[in-house]
């Protein structure tokens, strides 16, 4: 089953990170929502976080992965906030299993197909030699050459650890996503609808939900609502998690 963080007592509140994160990105969000009577379910998705790693990675196992954990902790209906690949996720958990969602969140994704754009991470990723036994500075310095982005480097190097004394490694599986890249920009199927509430939240600096979107997300959400997220980008939850977490929280409560 998911590793996860829980947090609080009450409402049940699955929180699903994006591509490359883990649940410890939600930490401070986590705290905020379990002190307004949730039951925080922070995961890490398979190939994630102190999660399994597994040869398979798409959307319909990142789906049996979270039907198995809201059923094996006896969570009935949840709420969902997902960002990114962690919205698709959601997305698609949704529509495929509408009994298992009360209230659904999406963070800076749109149901469309997007083509492979990761392709500088993984190189940056894939340049580290951790058998030259590095250590974190040796590693950003090697990202470095190839993100310049001081924030999207940090946001990786959280992932790093101690896999045994001297030895630094990866949590997440890299190899599984070299091979398996082109399955996180999935569009949902056609005909794919969620009849309940929804929330889309988009960064009014981000690209990833445009206003073309929009018709194709009320198609398969007729209920949802879409909402900016001011001064962010893609990043919205961490960019401005004060906006982000009264526009959910008013959502959620409503």
């Amino acid at each position: 089953m998911l590793y996860s963080r829980i947090e609080g007592e009450g409402k049940p509140l699955l929180i699903i990170h994006g591509f490359m994160g883990m649940s410890d990105n939600w930490k401070t969000l986590g705290g905020q929502y379990a002190a307004q009577g949730y039951q925080v379910h922070a995961v890490d998705m398979r190939n994630h976080g102190k999660s399994f790693h597994s040869d398979e990675f798409s959307y319909d196992a990142m789906v049996a992965d979270l039907v198995e954990y809201i059923d094996g902790n006896n969570l009935g209906r949840v709420d969902v906030i997902g960002h990114s690949m962690g919205g698709k996720a959601a997305m698609f958990l949704a529509v495929q299993h509408p009994d298992k969602i009360n209230k659904l969140v999406v963070a800076d994704i749109s149901p469309k197909y997007y083509k492979p754009h990761h392709q500088t991470e993984l190189e940056a990723l894939n340049a580290v030699d951790f058998s030259a036994k590095p250590d974190r500075a040796a590693v950003e310095a090697t990202m470095s050459e190839y993100i310049t982005d001081a924030g999207t480097r940090q946001f990786l190097m959280k992932n790093l650890y101690w896999k045994e004394p001297g030895q630094l490694d990866f949590r997440f599986n890299l190899v599984a996503f070299n091979k398996e890249i082109d399955q996180i920009g999935q569009a949902l199927p056609e005909n794919s609808r969620f009849e309940g509430p929804a929330l889309f939240l988009r960064g009014d600096r981000s690209r990833y939900i445009m206003d073309e979107d929009i018709e194709q997300i009320k198609e398969i959400f007729p209920q949802a609502e879409i909402k900016d997220i001011t001064n962010s980008g893609h990043w919205v939850h961490a960019e401005n998690p004060k906006d982000f977490f009264e526009k959910t929280l008013k959502f959620l409560q409503d």
